[in-house]
């Protein structure tokens, strides 16, 4: 396939790029300088500049484009950044995308979790009902934004990542540093459930939403999600560290501000649609999934 992708440079876009690449596709990536290789277009999602022209024929397109939610403390200011990051970009490339000759015959948009709020012990799936947090808005408003393509006939996959694992970057990254160091430990209560990726499987599970028929939302994440405790405990076992030293909720919200809640919400999350589709994971629980990061 010839595929776009935007947020090219972000931790999940860099992996996606050579990961793509790597399996036989043909990558352009949209960039916000000028161009310096053939295989680099051009764009200003700030101000709705993206020419098709440059772009020529598109098989499929992946956004990935958004400021960090955990990059910054959520002022006012960011809160409108982390929201209107995402809503320029999906509109931008969906507007793009609606001016070529021939529209692609697929669109991966970036989502995230978040749509479900706080779940408690509930086993959330795709059909699950939306929070009510900021998270969940932006959210919605991000997956809204895509509409225009998928009225175009385009199909559109949501692809709601969970916590994504992985050595370098995001939270794993940094609980990964604490363990190290032997200052790991449940966040909170630790009762909170949560729902990872492993690197590898987030790319996988992208290159499986641009290649087969999976249209709407379709959760990110291992299909044996486990509590806080039970993870850190994994992460500590597979590390040979300790995994004694809490983070309690407090301090958690001195450091994090509104940004914590996130950290301690519970979300039980199951990718039911790709496994329907026939995805398999690698890493399919925390056991997994520690045990790769230990490795990784």
């Amino acid at each position: 396939m010839r595929i776009v992708v935007s947020g090219a440079s972000g931790l999940i876009g860099q992996h996606l790029v050579a990961h793509l690449r790597g399996a036989g596709h043909e990558v352009l990536t949209l960039v916000r300088r000028p161009a310096r290789e053939p295989q680099e277009v051009t764009w200003d999602p700030s101000r709705g500049e993206l020419d098709p022209r440059a772009l020529g024929r598109v098989d499929g397109a992946v956004n990935l484009s958004g400021a960090g939610v955990g990059d910054e403390r959520w002022t006012d200011d960011y809160k409108r950044t982390i929201l209107s990051s995402r809503l320029d970009s999906t509109s931008t490339l969906v507007g793009a995308l609606l001016r070529l000759d021939e529209a692609p015959q697929v669109l991966v948009n970036a989502s995230a979790i978040g749509a479900y709020g706080d779940g408690g012990s509930a086993v959330l799936t795709e059909d699950s009902p939306r929070g009510e947090d900021f998270l969940a808005d932006v959210v919605a408003q991000w997956e809204g934004a895509t509409e225009p393509a998928s009225a175009a006939g385009v199909r559109v996959a949501l692809a709601r990542t969970g916590l994504l694992a992985n050595p370098v970057g995001g939270a794993f990254g940094q609980l990964l540093t604490l363990f190290r160091l032997g200052l790991g430990g449940p966040l909170g209560n630790g009762r909170q459930w949560w729902s990872p990726i492993t690197m590898p499987d987030e790319l996988a599970a992208f290159e499986f939403l641009l290649t087969q028929p999976v249209s709407g939302p379709a959760n990110l994440t291992c299909p044996e999600p486990a509590t806080n405790t039970a993870l850190t405990t994994a992460l500590g076992a597979a590390l040979h560290r300790p995994s004694l030293v809490p983070a309690p909720a407090f301090a958690l919200r001195l450091a994090l501000g509104e940004f914590a809640g996130q950290v301690l919400a519970s979300q039980r999350v199951v990718p039911s649609v790709l496994l329907e589709h026939g995805f398999t994971f690698r890493h399919p629980d925390v056991t997994a999934v520690t045990g790769w990061l230990a490795r990784a």
